[in-house]
């Protein structure tokens, strides 16, 4: 396998979404604490941060992430993925097109695309080199409140696309089953694993989530590039 395509495989679990928190050592702790609980993969989402609390902040989560070998992802800017060595860059709408990201992070790195509740969006990131889609809101989201609303058929039949599904939004240890049933690969998270007051809880909190994916059948991004 290349390395990009050992990366796609790793795409599974519990994806931890940090919040929004200048304190960066404080960042740093929660973080750490969500992959001591499951937490396989990472990105770093910090839309009110300045280009170098940015930068400070994706330096610290990449070693991090880099130490627990755990995937980390830069919400956004592929040119700070690329800069911080990440394993790829997520982007949505907003956020430029695959192509240029693509031409920040390389051939080895990967490129995750939000989808929003549009499936032709999603045939048409995979079309232009997408390594994972991610669908949502599927519930209602403190982070995104106003966010468009998913289907769960969205997950099952993204499936045929041959790439990891990614469901985002109100996901909850209590409602994450239900996504993974339907054939999400990760569930992206970051209100119910972070939204607690110390290190402790937050990772019991990315443990119960990860649980899940510990029973039943082996998801998708695994088994699709054996």
């Amino acid at each position: 396998m290349t390395s990009r395509a050992l990366r796609v495989a790793r795409i599974a679990g519990l994806y931890a979404v940090t919040p929004e928190i200048a304190d960066t050592a404080l960042l740093v702790r929660n973080v750490t604490a969500a992959i001591d609980g499951g937490a396989a993969i990472v990105q770093y989402r910090n839309k009110t941060a300045g280009p170098a609390i940015a930068r400070v902040q994706a330096i610290a989560l990449a070693q991090v992430a880099a130490s627990h070998a755990t995937l980390f992802i830069v919400n956004d800017d592929a040119r700070l993925a690329a800069e911080v060595d990440a394993d790829g860059v997520h982007i949505g709408a907003d956020d430029g097109s695959i192509e240029a990201a693509r031409a920040w992070v390389g051939p080895d790195r990967l490129i995750g695309v939000s989808c929003y509740d549009d499936a032709a969006r999603a045939h048409a990131a995979v079309a232009a080199g997408a390594d994972y889609v991610a669908f949502g809101s599927f519930f209602d989201s403190p982070t995104k409140p106003a966010a468009r609303r998913a289907d769960r058929a969205l997950l099952a039949n993204a499936r045929a696309l041959g790439v990891p599904v990614v469901a985002i939004g109100g996901i909850t240890a209590d409602n994450a089953r239900a996504l993974i049933e339907s054939g999400a690969d990760a569930v992206a998270v970051i209100a119910d694993v972070f939204a607690h007051g110390d290190a402790g809880a937050i990772e019991r909190a990315a443990a119960a989530i990860a649980s899940l994916f510990d029973t039943g059948p082996q998801r998708g991004a695994v088994a699709r590039c054996a």
